[in-house]
């Protein structure tokens, strides 16, 4: 605490008054201080205000970019489901191709087996009607020729 030097009507005003100027600066730095540290307490609240903003932010974009990623994953599961899927149907398709190429061929072969029966039994037919006819002509031949020794 401070001393005044004593005068005849109390203290000595210029002390005083030295000592209040001093207390009125010292206020007034204290003030100053108090403003700035107040103005600094509302730029760090800002800050950290936007930096809560900005985590927020941050916090959103990964659940999106995770959503994103499960998609992306899903999609590409789904695409090679339909892949392996597309490929057996393929294969299946391509097997019963195979079948029904190789039904085709043999139903053709046994037609033709069945036709070149038919034809080789209808050459044979042909074969025995020609050698009937033949037969029938010469023993037709043979009653013109005993007609001719018949005598009239």
């Amino acid at each position: 605490m401070e001393k005044f030097s004593r005068t005849l009507r109390g203290y000595d005003p210029e002390e005083v008054n030295a000592f209040l100027d001093q207390i009125i600066n010292q206020v007034e730095k204290m003030v100053s201080e108090i403003k700035e540290k107040d103005e600094k307490i509302n730029k760090l609240s800002v800050l950290a205000e936007e930096n809560q903003n900005l985590k927020d932010k941050l916090e959103q974009y990964e659940r999106l970019e995770s959503t994103l990623n499960r998609a992306i994953f899903m999609a590409q599961k789904t695409s090679d489901q339909i892949k392996i899927q597309a490929r057996q149907e393929s294969e299946t398709l391509i097997q019963d191709a195979k079948n029904n190429a190789n039904r085709i061929i043999n139903e053709a072969l046994l037609r033709s087996d069945k036709v070149e029966i038919e034809a080789t039994m209808l050459k044979r037919n042909v074969n025995l009607f020609k050698r009937k006819l033949r037969s029938l002509i010469e023993q037709q031949l043979e009653m013109v020729d005993d007609i001719d020794q018949v005598e009239f």
